[in-house]
């Protein structure tokens, strides 16, 4: 085996994958290198030898791993060792130097220690490396509460210390939240409409939502990331390619819900003037949502509010103050370090329109703890503790509809979807850059829906680095976004397992995937999830390994079933109860046609005048079997009597109609699935889709706003019908 070879090897890229389609598909020289690179590693014979030799004895040259997790369950809890020497050290229990000490800071900061000889440990293993001698030991552990703790040893003079986890092997249970099978709605919040929000929906039509949802019987209402883009770059829209996975969009604060909006004079002379009116009402009558408008107009409020704020802490805000400063606290230097690159943001944007991230400013501002930004955070405080601010607001908000969610007792109440990854030009990449693969990008490998595979511009994780870091930025990710929600949903899940990257300037199709270690970070998922009572989804769509969903299930994580692409090899869909009931169940996802778009063939429209087939036959293939599709859909749902007949649709030319809608939510409702998910484009017959992969603006990709307001919602004879199809097939 070529070093190279090795070295990908021991890192973790597979040498091949199997595809969609079966076909074996192997990495390519080029691609390994690339990548490699990207991580940091040297390419000529005598680094390749070094790294290889450091990995290969890492295991054995470090007394303690990295960080170590223990499932709670089990009967007795061990970690492994490794002890350098032990032949020249004296059997005698006396001897100190055969002595190994322990000592375990729990999350609470209690003290537990102990010591025990050498020769009482289980000998697992023995080595002899550059004339020294290795031994590996099962050193036994207390039985301890879940939680993050702190596993320090010293042996022979030396003292090393790694994070010790004690988990829980499975996530919050589904039947804990709701015994029952449930149901609710999907939304984009961007593309809510609602006769008070700015142009773009807000918390507090999120609020309105979930309180109407709830009168209806729904369980839950799901949205997409809420996650931080960038403020000085509005058109940066996708809410899965964000700056932070942890924090808010200030862009979904309802300015006007704030407790300074009625207070502040300039504010309301402002909001009042002709010009801001004309502005506003512009925004709210756009066809798309208007991001660089919408922004505008609310941080120019957002910025008197926060003067007036500042100005008023002593009188009228003193008790809002000390909420502000609570947070603050709370979320500590995560929240500075946050708050310090959106004014760093700012502040060079101002300077240069162009300068999209991190990687334009000057150098000396490139590194999160320089000087330079240390006298930046003195210079700039005030406008640092703004982003502050209006993370405060977003918070505030985004708590009052998780009090209204589970004050109308709601099952599940809010389900929240946590992005797979950021963008490279973000604050999670600029914070942790030795965390990060600068250059490469997460994706996907073709398969039947993107034929020529997916690179989403997301700057992965070097997996051997988030072990090593305890795994903190993931639990910081999961534990800020489980606080509002009942349900957190895991996009490409599978991304947790093995990831497919793309190598810096290369196509998607020629990506390798690299393992990480799915087991530990499970556990890390039960954790959160336990001590949140959030019950996590697992996005298993794509090119799923065999298996796959049964270690799923195991942990205790839902399926995402969806029912395009629940059929068997002969293109039949698969009846309702052969859905699993560890499963979420939905007709379409914001990456597919919705059922409209899907009859009538617009998302074939779209990907033969997006050129998105690999060749003309492709597509011509995939349009010729549409009709055929229809055809079984139709048959599907008679075969269950979900649909009259003598109403169906018409199939050439394919018309869709309200029938076909209450008919396919009928057979989503009798799936075992303990939960179902309808789509509020396909509740109201959108026809189109609200992202295509693999585009950016040739297809008007998170900007559509849905074209019923949030107070016709539940008068709109579609959305009427299918909530009392839901309320008879699923009851609370």
């Amino acid at each position: 085996m070529r070093l190279v070879e090795r070295l990908a090897e021991l890192v973790g890229f597979y040498s091949s994958y199997t595809g969609t389609f079966g076909e074996q598909v192997f990495a390519k020289d080029h691609a390994i290198q690339a990548l490699l690179s990207a991580m940091g590693y040297k390419l000529d014979d005598k680094s390749l030898i070094e790294s290889i030799n450091h990995i290969e004895n890492a295991q054995w040259q470090n007394i303690l791993p990295s960080s170590h997790i223990v499932k709670i369950e089990e009967a007795q809890h061990f970690i492994k060792i490794s002890v350098p020497n032990i032949s020249d050290i004296s059997d005698s229990h006396e001897n100190s130097e055969s002595t190994l000490h322990w000592k375990i800071i729990t999350e609470l900061f209690k003290e537990v220690s102990g010591c025990i000889a050498i020769g009482e440990l289980s000998l697992i293993n023995e080595i002899e490396l550059n004339n020294k001698h290795y031994s590996h030991y099962q050193l036994p552990l207390p039985v301890l509460e879940a939680g993050y703790h702190q596993l320090s040893i010293t042996y022979d003079g030396n003292t090393t210390s790694c994070p010790l986890i004690y988990a829980p092997k499975t996530c919050y249970s589904l039947k804990a939240a709701s015994k029952k099978k449930v149901w609710g709605f999907t939304a984009q919040l961007y593309s809510l409409k609602s006769k008070t929000n700015w142009g773009i929906g807000d918390f507090s039509d999120l609020y309105a939502l979930i309180e109407m949802s709830a009168n209806q019987g729904a369980a839950t209402i799901g949205i997409n990331p809420l996650h931080p883009l960038y403020q000085n770059n509005p058109t940066h829209r996708s809410p899965y390619s964000p700056s932070s996975r942890c924090f808010l969009n200030p862009l979904y604060i309802d300015v006007t819900a704030t407790s300074q909006f009625t207070e502040c004079q300039k504010v309301q002379t402002l909001v009042n003037s002709a010009g801001f009116q004309q502005k506003l009402l512009s925004a709210k009558h756009s066809e798309h949502v208007n991001y660089a408008a919408v922004a505008a107009l609310k941080h120019e409020v957002l910025t008197l509010l926060f003067e007036d704020f500042c100005n008023k802490i002593t009188t009228i805000y003193s008790t809002q103050d000390q909420a502000f400063n609570e947070f603050k606290q709370t979320h500590g230097e995560d929240l500075l370090q946050f708050a310090t690159f959106d004014a760093l943001y700012e502040y060079f944007r101002s300077i240069d329109e162009h300068a999209y991230g991190w990687t334009y400013w000057p150098k000396a501002y490139q590194q999160p703890n320089s000087a330079e930004i240390t006298q930046f955070r003195q210079s700039h405080q005030q406008r640092i503790d703004y982003f502050c601010f209006i993370q405060w607001l977003a918070h505030c908000q985004l708590n009052e509809v998780k009090k209204i969610a589970k004050a109308k007792n709601m099952e599940i109440g809010l389900y929240l979807d946590l992005a797979v990854g950021c963008d490279g030009s973000g604050v999670d990449v600029w914070s942790d850059q030795a965390l990060y693969v600068a250059g490469a990008s997460i994706g996907a490998p073709p398969d039947a829906m993107n034929a020529l595979g997916q690179s989403w511009g997301l700057t992965p994780m070097n997996p051997v680095a988030l072990k090593a870091k305890g795994y903190q930025p993931l639990i910081k990710a999961l534990r800020y976004n489980m606080q509002y929600a009942g349900a957190l949903r895991i996009d490409h899940i599978l991304g947790l397992m093995r990831q497919y990257w793309v190598a810096p300037n290369m196509a998607a199709d020629e990506g390798m995937y690299i393992s990480f270690p799915f087991d530990e970070i499970l556990s890390i998922i039960a954790l959160e999830s336990q001590r949140n009572k959030c019950i996590v989804i697992g996005e298993d769509l794509g090119n799923v390994p065999d298996g796959f969903s049964e270690i799923m299930h195991n942990a205790g994580l839902l399926s995402f079933k969806v029912m395009f692409f629940e059929r068997w090899e002969s293109g039949l869909f698969k009846r309702p109860e052969l859905y699993p009931e560890q499963s979420v169940v939905t007709i379409a996802t914001h990456d597919t046609a919705t059922l409209t778009g899907w009859w009538q063939g617009r998302d074939l429209q779209w990907r033969e005048l997006l050129n998105l087939y690999p060749d003309e036959e492709a597509g011509e293939h995939e349009r010729n079997g549409r009709s055929g599709e229809r055809a079984t859909l139709i048959a599907a749902l008679n075969d269950m009597h979900f649909i009259n007949m003598e109403k169906a649709p018409i199939q050439n030319p394919p018309t869709m109609n309200t029938e076909l809608s209450i008919a396919v939510q009928k057979f989503l409702a009798a799936a075992s699935s303990h939960i179902q998910l309808i789509p509020l484009e396909d509740a109201i017959e959108c026809e189109e889709q609200v992202n295509i992969p693999g585009t950016i603006d040739q297809h008007p990709n998170w900007l559509q706003k849905l074209s019923v307001s949030l107070e016709d919602l539940f008068q709109t004879d579609s959305v009427d019908k299918i909530v009392k199809t839901m309320r008879q097939a699923r009851p609370k």
